[in-house]
């Protein structure tokens, strides 16, 4: 069954609300990381829950087992289960980025990345998330940095719906644009 993002972000955001009522919202970010690294690891482990003819009962007795194994909370445990049961475990990926994005949204964070020609130093990094969190509403931005060399300067940045082109290449082809077009 192929995954479905409006399946994921249910299962997530239930599970955000649990875990948040439980103030355990950022020990379950963990133990979904720890769950779906597993998953991402062993393709066997995805092959049989993938397989229909297996059922529902051996399948959350699995997940439940897996679970305890990988030593993560119970809510972590019954919840893998229940996605098991549910023959959702093709979702686990989705589920688990919807649930961060929630975690962040709560924490007023948002995430983004920047293309930078050269590495930023810490201060830049610090003063260019600090510049773009303001321009969001005073959240606190956390930048993934990629260096590209193809940039011949400057940073292109990506948050959200947000894109901020800084770069030298950037300004070339605003420039152009303007002299071609008047």
């Amino acid at each position: 069954m192929k995954a479905s993002p409006g399946v994921g972000r249910s299962y997530a955001k239930a599970l955000f609300e649990l875990a948040r009522e439980r103030d355990q919202v950022d020990d379950l970010a963990g133990d979904l990381g720890a769950i779906g690294e597993l998953f991402a690891r062993e393709a066997e482990l995805r092959a049989f829950f993938a397989r229909p003819w297996i059922a529902a009962s051996a399948k959350r007795a699995a997940a439940a087992e897996i679970a305890t194994r990988l030593e993560v909370s119970p809510l972590a445990r019954d919840f893998l289960a229940l996605v098991a049961g549910q023959g959702r475990v093709d979702h686990l990926e989705m589920i688990a980025a919807a649930y961060h994005a929630l975690q962040d949204e709560g924490a007023g964070r948002v995430r983004g990345r920047v293309r930078t020609a050269v590495s930023l130093s810490k201060a830049e990094h610090a003063a260019l998330a600090g510049r773009l969190g303001r321009a969001l509403g005073g959240k606190h931005v956390v930048l993934e940095e990629v260096t590209d060399g193809e940039l011949l300067g400057g940073f292109v940045v990506e948050v959200g719906g947000l894109l901020v082109d800084g770069s030298l290449d950037g300004q070339l082809a605003r420039l152009r644009y303007r002299l071609v077009h008047g």
